[in-house]
């Protein structure tokens, strides 16, 4: 294979892999970040409880984090059909990693507003902040350095699932590594391919933490 040709299917395999993963990222937060907050805010000790609607979203989260992703994406097909007018290909797979996705990112939320401090968010209720008030201007921004970090950290995991994606006939340095390196027995396929996802989730988390650090003034 020529050196035209390697750039060539890398570059592919590198595009395909970011189509699939941006998007879906981007949709699992439009869904589970609202989520997430929602489920911190009601816990029986916050600005406001609803234990009923409270035990209700962990259960719903924590069942659709418990599925497989393989598992999912099968179970997926024929809603998948629906949505994205095929069961199969790179863009199809876009919708099973959002479903995959979001429910992870609900946690990540609820990790990161549960590292606030509790003194300022009832320094602020004793002020007569609102809900709005207290998510907007203190959950959300005390807790952005967090955030950051498990964005990145959402970013890798939906990288991973994308590479097991290739079993529903999508693209990617994934299907580029299983189809046309270890079925074939072309070895360094494999491994171009593989390294390549290794730089891409080096990239990821570097940049996720320079950005964490970088606003984290509770370490300056």
């Amino acid at each position: 294979m020529s050196q035209a040709q390697w750039t060539s299917l890398l570059l592919g395999g590198l595009w395909d892999t970011l189509y699939m993963t941006v998007p879906s990222t981007l949709l699992a937060y439009l869904v589970g970040m609202p989520l997430g907050i929602l489920f911190v805010i009601t816990g029986r000790e916050h600005i406001m409880p609803r234990p009923r609607l409270n035990a209700a979203l962990g259960v719903a989260i924590n069942f659709l984090r418990s599925i497989p992703f393989i598992i999912l994406l099968a179970m997926l097909i024929p809603v998948t059909r629906i949505v994205m007018g095929s069961g199969i290909g790179t863009r199809s797979l876009i919708f099973p990693l959002f479903v995959s996705a979001f429910p992870f990112v609900a946690r990540m939320v609820e990790g990161s507003l549960n590292e606030v401090d509790r003194g300022v968010v009832e320094a602020a209720q004793s002020m007569g902040s609102t809900t709005w008030q207290i998510i907007y201007k203190v959950l959300l921004p005390e807790a952005l350095p967090s955030l950051l970090n498990g964005a990145a950290i959402v970013t890798v995991t939906v990288l991973g699932y994308s590479a097991m994606a290739s079993a529903a006939g999508g693209g990617g340095l994934g299907a580029i590594a299983i189809t046309k390196g270890l079925n074939v027995r072309k070895l360094d396929v494999m491994y171009a391919a593989s390294i390549a996802l290794v730089v891409l989730v080096q990239i990821i988390t570097i940049a996720g933490n320079r950005a964490t650090r970088r606003i984290d003034h509770r370490k300056r």
